[in-house]
């Protein structure tokens, strides 16, 4: 393998300092995986919601498929407020550092969707319904803009470089873990009570026990230290403000001036990434109650099966990324997804549980190529005092335009079209915008997060004029 030529810290992985011992590391990964895990949970069970009750319970007077278009409004409200979220918590994540702004996500996240089991519906407070459950998606929203990048940033920063996509991998396994918890709990429910008991009170239990997650992830999270890599370009920060260097421009700006390039970068490579899983994990509720005819609780076990293949695969598709590079792992999931769109509605109108199953399967797997790597692709592209701001903005400003209209568009696509084929082509649209942006980025597995050239003053090192890449070790 070969350093990259842009953007490089210019040196060997081999040459960084020493990581935490294994028993340490763990500790982190546990750390940002139970936060990352919960707050998953969290989202996830919103939407979960939004497709099977909140029609009926907060917009009353519409149509069927209409009150479902309403509820994934409210659904997309909370990726509307995730760059909010990104560019607060990345600004302070990087200034303050990670573990205290992931604490703080931790809380707002926890505390909005308890809140939302208390909620009055439609029939009790009327139109004030949904404005506070839109109220209480706006925090949630908020609080995952911030969450996930200092998630990562704990782990990719804390060492071991040579495995950094493994590792890194593991909070990305919070996103299956929360899937599949909450739709574990709702399936439950599902199964143990009437619909009508569901629809009064058995909704609400899923968001309540939301604050008994917290403090358990609270207990975990407050155990870890901060990061060495930031620690250490504090540090430098701190010394050249002593010896009386220019004062550092803000993240935001030095993003944004210095990294735009990473940043589109990033929002390219999450398109097929977060229309796909959203297709996969959410539309398919709709679609198999709306289209097919079929129970609720056939689309949510097909979901519950997958997210446990998909948190299997996703340390998987990390490891393979420290061998063959970020790159060609992504863009093989990105294509993957493209191929099998098709072949995965085909198999939902089968109407058969275990094809319907093992279409989403498949699909999580592939899916998991993408959102593997992610976390160590993202991280490796920003220096060290803007990372978290980097990481959160290139996910997060993406997920307004692939993530949060994705269920609504694919409802809208399938009720105008009156079946899957446009949907098919959304996503696919959505796989060639990933692979070119895929190619307009730099192989980026042998970065060292952790040097000087990539630290506090924003700068990478220089690649030699002629473009040609330092050979490094493999």
């Amino acid at each position: 393998m070969v350093a990259p030529s842009s953007g490089s810290a210019g040196s060997s992985p081999a040459a960084a300092s020493p990581g935490p011992s294994p028993r340490a590391l763990r500790r982190i990964v546990a750390a940002s995986l139970v936060g990352t895990t919960i707050e998953w949970y969290d989202f996830f069970l919103y939407g979960s919601a939004a497709a099977l009750v909140f029609d009926e319970l907060f917009f009353p007077d519409s149509d069927p498929l209409v009150g479902t278009l309403l509820a994934f409004l409210t659904y997309a409200v909370g990726f509307a407020a995730r760059p909010v979220g990104a560019l607060v918590f990345g600004h302070y994540g990087d200034r303050l550092g990670r573990k205290k702004l992931l604490v703080v996500s931790l809380l707002l996240m926890g505390g909005a969707t308890f809140a939302i089991g208390l909620l009055p519906t439609h029939a009790t407070v009327g139109s004030l319904a949904p404005v506070l459950l839109t109220a209480l998606r706006l925090v949630q929203g908020f609080a995952l803009g911030g969450e996930w990048g200092g998630a990562v940033l704990l782990v990719s920063e804390h060492g071991d470089a040579r495995r950094r996509g493994f590792w890194a991998s593991w909070p990305q396994t919070g996103a299956p873990a929360g899937q599949l918890l909450a739709t574990g709990v709702l399936a439950l429910l599902t199964a143990l009570l009437s619909e009508s008991a569901f629809t009064g009170w058995g909704w609400r239990v899923p968001f309540l026990l939301s604050g008994v997650l917290v403090l358990v992830g609270l207990w975990v999270r407050l155990a870890v230290d901060e990061s060495p890599v930031f620690r250490q370009a504090r540090e430098r920060a701190a010394a050249r403000a002593a010896a009386g260097a220019p004062v550092e421009e803000p993240p935001l700006r030095a993003v944004l001036r210095r990294h735009w390039r990473d940043v589109l970068v990033a929002m390219g490579a999450r398109m097929a990434e977060n229309i796909s899983f959203y297709v996969l994990t959410a539309f398919i509720l709709v679609y198999v109650t709306a289209h097919l005819d079929l129970s609720q609780q056939t689309g949510l076990n097909a979901v519950l099966l997958a997210s446990a293949v998909h948190f299997c695969v996703i340390p998987l598709w990390g490891a393979l990324s420290d061998r063959l590079g970020r790159r060609p792992v992504y863009c093989a999931g990105a294509v993957g997804v493209a191929l099998w769109i098709f072949p995965f509605f085909a198999l939902l109108d089968t109407r058969s549980f275990p094809l319907m199953a093992l279409a989403v399967t498949v699909g999580l797997v592939l899916h998991g190529a993408m959102y593997a790597p992610q976390a160590a692709f993202f991280s490796e592209l920003f220096a060290t005092r803007m990372r978290y701001s980097g990481a959160s903005i290139g996910a997060q400003f993406s997920s307004v335009a692939a993530g949060a209209p994705a269920p609504m568009i694919a409802t809208a696509l399938l009720a105008e079209f009156d079946g899957p084929v446009m949907v098919a082509v959304y996503v696919i649209a959505a796989a060639l915008l990933t692979v070119v942006a895929l190619a307009c980025a730099a192989e980026t597995s042998r970065r060292d997060l952790a040097a000087v050239g990539g630290d506090g003053n924003g700068v990478p090192a220089p690649s030699p004029a002629d473009g040609s890449r330092e050979p490094v070790e493999p």
